[in-house]
């Protein structure tokens, strides 16, 4: 057995080693150049002219590339068409790329590009999301999402409330920046490295901008030092820019982004500021509500159209909505694009669902997860979500009851509040919270993938799939799937870079969907080998093609016909015999379905669930807390390698706490972002990880037919951080009795003005 075990990444040692190579690492080609960006200082305005004189008379600079010599399309081939390769009569956002200079090295390329005099007439920027919405500023029409009659719930619920809240964006501050190396290639071809999540994006873009056809571009991708979203698209405009330069230069170009660079030009996650009404009655069962999210999309529509409609799709998490308005508005600013992160909105929607549930249980005195059990999805009459799905074999009620009690929730609970009663500085909090994350990309037509497996005449076997490594295990996961269905060890399977000339039009790594798409494609190809192979084996020994087993570099007859025979040996048979040893192997998503206008239908194949549970002490004083104990219960189905999905759900874990309580982006009064560095953005790092981590698996398969009955494990653990950020609001609650303010990032300042808030509410209350 292959599948099931905890076997090590594919790559591990090579990257502990330094000998993983990622597109930096990539020996260069003889002439060279290096490509840096020229950027805009203004917010919004009318570029009115670029004077490159200065810089081209710098040592080692060769050319200035601005919009009018792309030799293709100005516009990037996005589905909307509303982003420019390089500014044209206007500036749009701080960091816009008005150009490239390119030179004989990285730096003079960089020196060169401060030195380009540009000149800009400011006008005012729309830089605040509810000042869009007045002024309809928008990238894509609003969409309003309704079930049942909520206002007149709301209106005849024995209890009321409304409130009003934000959460910020994210950086993705993948340890590799965005990089790209396009290289000329013989009779017009091209060949460019890229760190891409979705080298199929790539090749339509760059074959787009330079005027060629895309079989004359080719896109590879041997791994990733990391993407989280930020490379689903926003990777395809480095090798955009670097084709248009090489092009034009007729050498390579390498462009790779300072950090700095990165920060101002690439989009984040996108920032959401909700406003709610919602009734209920006096055990928190929510009879109506109404949210409304204001998306901060940026300058373009990028992916904020679909990451606003999965947040559509997960307001209600793990509850039941009878009758519920979302209105969902995407806000035009003059800010970076906002673009995929890790959950792509449905973090966003959870948020909503699950602070609204923390003020429900404030306001009427309740714990708050025994406000959460009672709205929970349930039997008949209350497993349909608000579009038009049912929840079915999704026992997130199980799991919760399951958690509360490994946790000793209920226990810890008591002793929680008995020491808040006693202790004057330091409050502590807890709160357990569920997730239920759809699997499958929304736009339908992305569920598929291809992939390709090479047996050779020696036993060996080769793999390659339309899928990105990024560190996840991705290419690991598929080989240990190839394996095990040819019954080989896994030692015996290699797996080769992503490459569009292999596996053509070929979807992005994405939605978390990366193993479902690709090892079962990847599955399919052997399958068909191995069905080959069998037939060979029952046809030399007289017996029957389904008896036939391979298991552990060997195949034999169930039935007794015909001797052990080394899987090698079988290969060679075949060889001789001329039967084809490879395949190719083709997968869509079944069951999937909806309406893009009515946001109604399937757009899930299932779900993936999980809660967390966790305890935070905060210092009254100062806003300072500390995360002493996370308890997690995840459902992975039936894992394919539990060790990686251990790694990625304490990760995807620590990466939402990230967002929730340190990750803080802050641009100024002219649009600037003034976040733009390590030393001003602060990731989590390891002393930030929980006192206590604990992780258990779900003990129960898919029900649905995945890749060995698997679930995804990429995008959801993110969202069981949301506890952290509950556990904070409780404690901070324990200070007065008003409503808990607060916005995300839980930074120590927001907590600290949060703690004031209460003190005057009880101080206030005072005789």
């Amino acid at each position: 057995m292959t599948v099931g075990q905890s076997t090590a990444h594919e790559s591990a040692r090579a990257q502990v080693t330094g000998e993983a190579r990622y597109i930096d690492d990539i020996p260069e080609l003889k002439n060279t150049l290096y490509a840096a960006p020229i950027l805009s200082t203004v917010a919004y305005g009318d570029l009115l002219s670029v004077d490159s004189a200065r810089a081209l008379q710098m040592p080692g600079v060769r050319r200035v590339v601005l919009a009018e010599d792309i030799p293709g399309d100005s516009l990037l081939a996005t589905s909307i068409g509303d982003e420019p390769i390089f500014a044209q009569r206007e500036v749009l956002h701080i960091g816009q790329v008005i150009g490239l200079v390119v030179a004989d090295s990285v730096n003079a390329a960089r020196r060169a590009a401060k030195a380009v005099r540009v000149a800009i007439k400011e006008k005012p920027p729309v830089l605040d999301v509810w000042q869009a919405v007045k002024l309809q500023h928008f990238v894509l029409p609003p969409v309003h999402v309704t079930r049942g009659s909520a206002q007149e719930k709301i209106k005849q619920s024995p209890y009321q409330l409304q409130g009003e809240f934000s959460v910020g964006g994210q950086e993705h501050f993948y340890l590799e920046g965005q990089v790209a190396y396009a290289c000329p290639q013989e009779q017009g071809q091209w060949l460019v490295y890229s760190s891409t999540q979705h080298p199929g994006e790539v090749q339509h873009w760059v074959a787009h901008a330079l005027g060629i056809e895309n079989h004359a571009v080719r896109i590879e991708c041997r791994r990733m030092g990391g993407g989280f979203g930020g490379k689903e698209t926003q990777a395809g405009q480095p090798a955009v820019w670097a084709a248009i330069a090489a092009m034009l230069c007729g050498a390579p170009v390498k462009l790779r982004l300072d950090r700095d660079d990165d920060f101002m030009i690439t989009g984040k996650r996108h920032p959401f500021h909700y406003q709610y009404r919602v009734g209920f009655d006096a055990t928190g069962l929510i009879h109506g509500l109404e949210v409304t999210m204001a998306v901060d999309c940026g300058f373009s529509a990028d992916l904020s159209g679909p990451v606003a409609d999965r947040a559509i799709f997960h307001v209600d998490n793990a509850y039941f909505l009878s009758d519920v308005d979302i209105h969902s508005y995407r806000c035009k600013t003059h800010r970076q694009s906002q673009t995929a992160f890790r959950g792509f909105g449905g973090p966003q929607g959870m948020m909503a669902i699950e602070t609204i549930i923390g003020d429900i249980a404030r306001h009427l005195h309740r714990d708050a997860l025994d406000v959460r059990i009672r709205n929970l999805y349930g039997g008949p009459g209350r497993d349909e979500t608000h579009y038009g799905m049912h929840v079915e074999d999704a026992p997130i009620d199980e799991i919760l009851a399951d958690l509360e009690k490994r946790a000793e929730y209920r226990r810890r609970r008591q002793e929680i509040s008995a020491s808040n009663q006693s202790a004057s500085r330091f409050k502590r909090g807890i709160a357990i919270t569920p997730v239920k994350f759809g699997i499958s990309f929304t736009a339908t037509q992305f569920n598929q993938a291809g992939a390709l497996v090479h047996v050779y005449t020696d036993g060996s076997v080769l793999v390659n799939h339309g899928g990105t490594e990024m560190g996840q295990g991705l290419h690991t996961k598929v080989c240990q799937v190839v394996a095990q269905t040819l019954g080989v060890s896994s030692s015996r399977v290699s797996i080769s870079a992503s490459d569009t000339s292999k596996i053509p039009n070929a979807s992005a790594t994405a939605a978390s969907s990366g193993t479902d798409l690709n090892a079962m494609a990847a599955h399919l190809a052997a399958l068909e080998i191995r069905h080959r192979l069998a037939a060979l084996y029952a046809q030399l020994h007289h017996g029957k093609a389904e008896d036939i087993i391979f298991s552990t570099d060997s195949v034999q007859d169930e039935s007794g016909r015909g001797p052990k025979m080394a899987f090698v040996e079988l290969v060679k048979k075949a060889y001789s015999a001329r039967i084809q040893l490879w395949s190719d192997g083709f997968y869509k998503t079944p069951k999937i379905h909806y309406d893009r206008q009515t946001l109604s239908g399937r757009p899930f194949f299932y779900f993936s669930l999980g809660a967390a549970c966790t305890e935070v002490e905060i210092d009254t004083l100062t806003g300072e807390y500390v995360v002493h104990r996370v308890d997690i219960l995840h459902d992975v189905g039936t894992s394919i390698n539990p060790a990686i999905d251990i790694g990625q759900i304490e990760g995807g874990f620590v990466q939402g706490m990230g967002w929730l309580t340190t990750e803080e982006l802050v641009w100024n009064a002219q649009g600037r972002l003034t976040t733009h560095a390590p030393s001003t953005y602060k990731i989590p790092t390891a002393g930030d990880t929980p006192k206590s981590l604990n992780v258990w698996f779900w003990p129960r398969p898919n029900a649905e037919d995945t890749i060995y009955r698997s679930k995804a494990v990429g995008e959801p653990p993110l969202m069981l951080a949301i506890s952290v950020w509950e556990a904070i609001r409780d404690a901070i609650g324990q200070v007065g009795s008003m409503p808990v303010v607060l916005d995300a990032s839980a930074t120590p300042e927001r907590v600290f003005f949060s703690l004031q808030h209460q003190a005057k509410s009880r101080h206030a209350a005072r005789p």
